[in-house]
């Protein structure tokens, strides 16, 4: 059965109300991911990759060094506890694991016994392997435009924060799946993270097509100065509700310019920052968004207007039980429950990308 999610019709047809912005529009696609069992040849989120036995897996060089914020979990709990934790309401203790989990527990445990013997500080093992993120097909997400023959984009970052912006370190590698023989059958784990939302879940996909128009503070004084025109809103005949009629702006904002959630290519949502311009480290070019890693699809309040339809009866119910929150598929958390944006050379995707918490 194909996975489908459709993101509800905009409230308003953007370019002909304002039609400046016409030239702004950007195509994108959302991923809309949701729990499941991916396997190497899908895309995903928090999926297996497609890597070969053959090449050394990706591990971050920084040091680590543990800090004790009150949380220690080896990914493998985290998921654990994530299963037992969706099996329950909130007034059921927790039930027993399954005789499989009961093992997997078992093995991971001895596992971090044997590193915590060493006693304190317990430094991280070093270099820290890291955990995939996204895999994405070409087939799956057309508007890729990967180098050369590659067809395949692979997205891993390190469960750890890193100074001076307190995130994950991220690592992005580019491949021809054809050329993929012998497969990695049991990638190398860390030892733990700093946080549970740094392990996404495994999930997969139903990317779909949209476009976007760009964030306000995107736009010029001279544009933004149009969208605060409450009667230009009134004459084009716009379905707005006039709590909006202060900062119709605002309503833009919400309903008409960047799709929340996981995506490939569009418009950078903005918020913790004005408009940060990035910069290829090679040839100076602008770096254009490559994907937007979310904390959230849609948000609970009235950012549910694009909560996809096959979505919206779990997007207006007022219990998240039993199970995770609709709304948080993937269980990833950056930030205070912002976007990493991951960024890459329009010339050149090979030269070394960068990202940014917003």
């Amino acid at each position: 059965m194909v996975l489908v999610r459709t993101t509800p019709p905009r409230p308003v047809d953007v370019p002909a109300i304002f039609p400046e912005l016409a030239p702004l529009a950007r195509s994108a696609m959302r991923l809309h991911p949701r729990p499941g069992s991916p396997s190497v040849r899908d895309s995903s989120v928090g999926g297996p990759l497609l890597w070969p036995a053959g090449e050394p897996w990706p591990h971050c060089e920084d040091a680590h060094l543990h800090v004790d914020s009150g949380f220690r979990q080896s990914p493998t709990e985290v998921r654990l506890n994530r299963r037992l934790q969706s099996r329950l309401r909130p007034d059921e203790r927790a039930s027993a694991f399954t005789p499989e989990e009961a093992a997997l527990k078992k093995r991971n445990e001895a596992r971090l016994a044997e590193r915590l013997d060493a006693g304190p500080p317990w430094p991280a093992e070093c270099p820290v392997p890291m955990l995939p993120v996204a895999q994405l097909y070409r087939h799956d997400v057309p508007l890729l435009r990967p180098p050369g023959q590659a067809d395949l984009l692979q997205i891993l970052w390190c469960p750890y924060d890193h100074d001076p912006d307190y995130k994950p370190a991220t690592a992005l590698f580019w491949r021809a799946a054809a050329e993929v023989g012998d497969i990695l059958d049991a990638p190398p784990e860390p030892y733990e993270a700093d946080y549970p939302g740094y392990v996404p879940e495994p999930c997969v996909l139903a990317p779909e097509a949209i476009t976007e128009y760009p964030d306000s503070l995107d736009l010029s004084p001279e544009l933004q100065l149009t969208l605060d025109d409450w009667n230009r809103w009134q004459a084009a005949g716009a379905d707005v509700d006039d709590s909006y009629a202060d900062y119709p702006r605002e309503f833009y904002s919400i309903h008409l310019a960047t799709a929340p959630g996981w995506k490939v290519g569009g418009w950078p949502p903005w918020g913790r920052t004005d408009p940060y311009r990035r910069y290829c480290a090679v040839c100076e070019a602008q770096m254009v968004p490559l994907l937007t890693i979310a904390s959230w699809e849609w948000d609970g309040g009235e950012g549910r207007s694009w909560a996809p339809q096959e979505d919206q009866a779990a997007a207006l119910s007022d219990s998240h039980y039993p199970g995770p929150n609709p709304s948080q598929p993937t269980r990833v958390e950056v930030g205070s429950t912002d976007n990493m944006q991951i960024y890459i050379c329009p010339t050149s995707p090979e030269h070394p990308h960068t990202d940014l918490i917003q």
